[in-house]
């Protein structure tokens, strides 16, 4: 009976889904947000000493966002958009972007690792400022990446407002 019952068991291949989220997002996930289905394409994970925080990069058809996951002593999120911004270094204490002033949270320095479209900066070292305005709704982020100083504009976002589906 032995034999015959290895000969005729049925295998079942099941395929696992794989839980996602906001801190285990992988490139070729969609995530959506906003009622629209953006893929990831790039993810860059942050690291400054022992603390650690991801930005991943969302697309949809050519629009691009990108999303930031940080575990503090909570969860936080927040949407950035890619924002025209005359800057030089040192980062100064006041931002002025659209009528309102935003001020400096914090300032360093973080080696990085990229995955996807962001591979190409895989284990630079970036410096980086971030701001927050006099309501502290939305965040200016400004990051240098040796060539350029880039900027982007966020704000938070709570984790119900996603949703993670795996791509693999």
């Amino acid at each position: 009976m032995g034999i015959f019952s290895k000969l005729f068991q049925k295998k079942e291949n099941k395929e696992v889904v794989k839980e996602r989220d906001p801190l285990s997002i992988e490139v070729g996930d969609i995530v959506v947000y906003d009622l629209v289905d953006y893929e990831v394409v790039g993810k860059i994970t942050y690291r400054q000493d022992a603390y650690e925080w991801i930005s991943y990069q969302l697309l949809e058809g050519r629009n691009t966002i990108w999303l930031s996951a940080e575990m503090d002593d909570e969860l936080e999120l927040g949407i950035y958009k890619s924002l025209s911004l005359s800057i030089q270094k040192p980062y100064p204490q006041q931002l002025k972007h659209e009528g309102r002033i935003f001020y400096l949270d914090e300032q360093g320095q973080a080696r990085v690792v990229g995955e996807g479209r962001s591979r190409n900066v895989n284990g630079r070292m970036i410096s980086y400022a971030e701001y927050y305005d006099e309501a502290e709704k939305s965040f200016i982020s400004i990051e240098d990446w040796g060539s350029e100083l880039e900027a982007s504009i966020g704000y938070e976002i709570e984790e119900y407002e996603i949703k993670v589906i795996a791509g693999s």
